[in-house]
């Protein structure tokens, strides 16, 4: 017989696999009984995702463009958001070309794909970039269509180029609750980096992802520095 703490009643069982079925980290079937399901892991495009034509014309939200290309559907309440005023830490004055303690708006984001969460995402801004544009509004939900990217453009700020910086690392306790991981795992920190053609760096975001949840992907142009000199 098995020890008391690990005794339950039936209707406790039930509930718990039915959670785990709502969830789609199981499937049960009759005869087969309950089995894990193996859940691909989303598709976290790179450059592709911030295709112009996706936000300023199409009105397609960055991380939507990753369900779609991974053919999973984005729900409506699938991102919640926080909208403060804080002080700028050394890492996030130094990208916003700031002095240490200098108020910017931070918009902090959790996205999930159903219930499970799959990354956090905060933006930091200048005031002044921002200030009385949907970008400070904390309703949830993207920021209207096109997300943040269109926001930016409508207010004058059209982004040019990016600079994204990864690294792998373990989570800490409080990632771990948030993004419900089990003990140990890993998750990657994405550092991006937002600039206007003139260099004016208009958004500077931190994200952390669960690191099994998704499959980095990079399309790009493979660059030869002798194009355009002369002989």
């Amino acid at each position: 017989m098995a020890p008391k703490w690990l005794q339950g009643s039936k209707s406790t069982v039930h509930a718990a696999y039915n959670a785990l079925e709502a969830e789609g980290l199981v499937s049960s079937s009759r005869g087969h009984g309950t089995v894990v399901r193996q859940r691909p892991p989303l598709k976290r495009l790179g450059i592709a995702r911030y295709d112009k034509a996706k936000w300023r014309d199409a009105d397609e939200v960055a991380f939507v463009a990753d369900r779609v290309a991974s053919g999973r559907a984005y729900q409506r309440g699938e991102q919640t958001q926080t909208v403060d005023r804080v002080a700028a830490t050394t890492v996030v004055a130094a990208a916003l070309d700031l002095p240490e303690g200098a108020e910017v708006y931070a918009r902090a984001r959790l996205v999930k794909e159903g219930n499970q969460p799959t990354h956090t995402l905060t933006s930091y801004y200048r005031p002044e970039h921002v200030e009385g544009t949907r970008l400070v509004d904390p309703s949830p939900g993207p920021a209207g269509r096109g997300g943040g990217f269109r926001v930016l453009l409508d207010a004058g700020y059209e982004i040019d180029h990016m600079r994204e910086e990864l690294r792998a690392r373990a989570a800490t306790s409080e990632e771990a609750a948030r993004l419900r991981l089990a003990p140990g795992e890993w998750v990657v920190e994405l550092h991006r980096t937002t600039y206007t053609a003139d260099g004016t760096v208009v958004e500077f975001a931190v994200g952390v992802h669960a690191a099994t949840r998704f499959a980095w992907t990079y399309d790009f142009k493979v660059p030869d520095s002798t194009d355009g000199e002369s002989g």
